[in-house]
């Protein structure tokens, strides 16, 4: 029996349930179906034996053989006694909580979690292949193939493809190695059965659609305007208009003299301060929308097959504006709109 066989049987083995009769060598090995059970008499581990037809064909031809009931009682015996015997548990390869990422109420799972399970379903085999080198031609497209093989012959393969467009910032520079990562994680979804999406294969949206994360939005800087605190305003005492008066002054007829004053904010040259008919500050507009928003309200339209003029009528019929003048929180809203339209 060669290496690779005896590995293909372990790992068979391990979804085995085993029981064992009483103070005896005898032991009960479920079939994988669970319909039947092989009789199992296991001393050491060189007397052994199986009721089995796959013991009875290879140990004819070699007295070392194992078949995968032996195998199973083998793992399940501690220490070498075979008196001291625990019951199997039907194993399952698992993907754990830890990999998984809920984004804007979807969950994606991490590539780290896919090769885990991959391994766990002996993976012996990756390889990638670079399809397409990104150029200023292709639009700094990077395409990779990626091959996997399990210990028991079972292939599967996708592609996977990185631009700076649907890349993160920090990684747009290494589009071959991130179309790498997408590839192989496609191909290990396939492998696993997982349906999830990978998260390395998206692009940066996370820190653009509603939730930050606790990360600054950045704002234009005439979008910006310094404001009192308001502690020192409640102190100060008001008029009848609910405007801010100084301290009494006893100059001329000896009574007190309200003089009006306004609170004083830091002025921008770009936009100077506005007030309303009472005095009060105009409150500051919204921000507008970023690039970061506009490129990614493009990619997933083209990823959705709309045109240009599908999506400003889709703007136009949401928000009544044009993308371009849309703020940056209906932005958000808005690339939420186009992810759920898949």
């Amino acid at each position: 029996m060669t290496n690779k066989e005896a590995i293909k049987r372990s790992e068979r083995s391990q979804n085995l349930k085993v029981f064992r009769l009483e103070d005896s060598p005898w032991f009960y090995v479920e079939s994988e179906e669970g319909k039947i059970c092989y009789k199992v008499c296991y001393n050491s581990e060189t007397d052994y034996y199986c009721n089995c037809g796959d013991f009875a064909r290879g140990f004819k031809n070699d007295t070392t053989f194992r078949c995968k009931h032996v195998m199973a009682v083998m793992t399940s015996v501690t220490e070498g006694d075979p008196q001291n015997v625990h019951f199997l548990e039907r194993w399952r390869p698992k993907l754990e909580d830890t990999f998984i990422k809920r984004i804007d109420d979807k969950d994606f799972v991490l590539y780290a979690g896919l090769l885990d399970v991959a391994h766990q379903k002996n993976l012996c085999a990756v390889d990638v292949e670079l399809i397409q080198n990104p150029t200023q031609e292709n639009g700094n497209t990077a395409i990779c193939k990626a091959r996997v093989e399990t210990v028991d012959g079972r292939r599967f393969s996708d592609i996977g493809d990185a631009n700076p467009q649907n890349c993160n910032i920090k990684v747009a520079k290494h589009l071959i190695r991130m179309a790498s990562t997408r590839a192989k994680a496609r191909a290990f979804r396939d492998m696993d059965n997982i349906g999830m999406t990978a998260l390395e294969e998206l692009g940066d949206l996370n820190d653009i659609i509603g939730d930050h994360d606790g990360k600054k939005v950045a704002l234009r800087p005439d979008n910006i305007r310094k404001f009192p605190r308001k502690d020192k305003i409640a102190s100060k005492p008001q008029n009848g208009d609910g405007q801010k008066v100084e301290e009494t002054s006893e100059e001329t007829s000896g009574q007190a003299v309200p003089v009006e004053t306004q609170p004083v904010q830091a002025k921008s040259p770009a936009s100077p301060d506005k007030k309303n008919g009472n005095g009060k500050s105009i409150q500051k507009p919204s921000p507008m929308i970023s690039e970061a928003q506009k490129n990614a309200i493009y990619n997933l339209s083209r990823r959705r097959n709309m045109s240009v003029e599908d999506l400003e009528n889709l703007a136009m019929k949401a928000y009544n504006l044009p993308v371009e003048n849309l703020t940056a929180s209906d932005a958000s809203a808005f690339i939420r709109i186009l992810q759920q339209a898949s």
